[in-house]
């Protein structure tokens, strides 16, 4: 089993028949086993030239939790300048990216997250933070045209009070594996039902998200959160501390300064995230 697919680093050698990539080019996106000294991508896979302001760092946290937040905003959420968002879950991996995302969309953002975040949150462009331990926003009189919930602390009933009439509810989160299979199957079956549920979402990685991502980046309407880094002898400590549900943004694995001959630059050559 090869471990981790998000990535950034440096084209160390290239096969005969590649024109997208040269050696020496700092590239980032994914590739089955990144959570390496060294990955092996397809040309026509999940791989970007990384915009030379963006760090290795940033660059390896985009792709699946700023993918996933890109999914449900723009495509499950349909979201549109003006309405009003709110991201349960604000600053996690997928939250700090559903929130600078909404807001770029043109939103209204509201963000729910824990005391010692809310600082965090309001940093990244949320216009109303909610602290969850003092205030249950289901109970409010706001009302939300999208709430994206990456914890699933409640029922899916009771969240969807919150919603405007015509609003929408993406489930996203649910606590340990089994919990999130159980809330992705009732989602599933509500959805057949309930107008204002949406279907699980279906989080593909591809090449066009990719390119929006690195877009938005360059653009300066997102910036990737980083909860901290590791060097991989402890990516057993970094992706235990993602499964505590607690981690502020992305966790991304440093690897050691390694070269092969003269096409390998003197500098990094992969920075993976452990985890969404």
């Amino acid at each position: 089993m090869r471990v981790g697919y998000d990535m950034a680093g440096t084209v160390i050698a290239v096969g005969k028949n590649v024109t997208r990539f040269k050696p020496g080019d700092d590239v980032f996106g994914g590739a089955p086993g990144a959570l390496a000294e060294y990955a092996v991508a397809g040309e026509q896979g999940d791989l970007v030239l990384k915009p030379p302001g963006v760090s290795f760092e940033d660059a390896a946290a985009l792709l699946i939790a700023g993918g996933t937040a890109l999914q449900a905003v723009r495509d499950y959420g349909h979201v549109a300048a003006g309405q009003k968002v709110l991201i349960n879950g604000a600053s996690g991996g997928v939250g700090t990216y559903a929130v600078q995302i909404a807001k770029a969309f043109g939103a209204e953002v509201t963000g729910v997250t824990s005391t010692k975040n809310i600082d965090l949150v309001r940093s990244i462009g949320a216009d109303h933070v909610i602290d969850y331990t003092q205030t249950d926003f289901r109970a409010g009189i706001e009302r939300y045209d999208l709430i994206l919930d990456n914890v699933g602390n409640h029922s899916m009933a009771r969240t969807r009070r919150a919603l405007t009439p015509s609003g929408t509810l993406i489930s996203n989160g649910g606590g340990h594996a089994g919990g999130k299979l159980r809330r992705t199957l009732r989602a599933m079956l509500t959805s057949k039902f309930v107008r204002q549920q949406s279907a699980p979402s279906l989080k593909t990685q591809n090449h066009d998200d990719l390119v929006a991502l690195k877009n938005l980046v360059d653009a300066g309407a997102i910036t990737p959160v980083i909860a901290g880094t590791y060097p991989l002898g402890e990516a057993p400590q970094a992706i235990a501390y993602v499964a505590t549900g607690h981690a502020r943004g992305t966790v991304v694995i440093l690897m050691p300064p390694t070269s092969i001959g003269e096409a390998a630059p003197a500098k990094a050559p992969a920075l993976a995230s452990a985890a969404a």
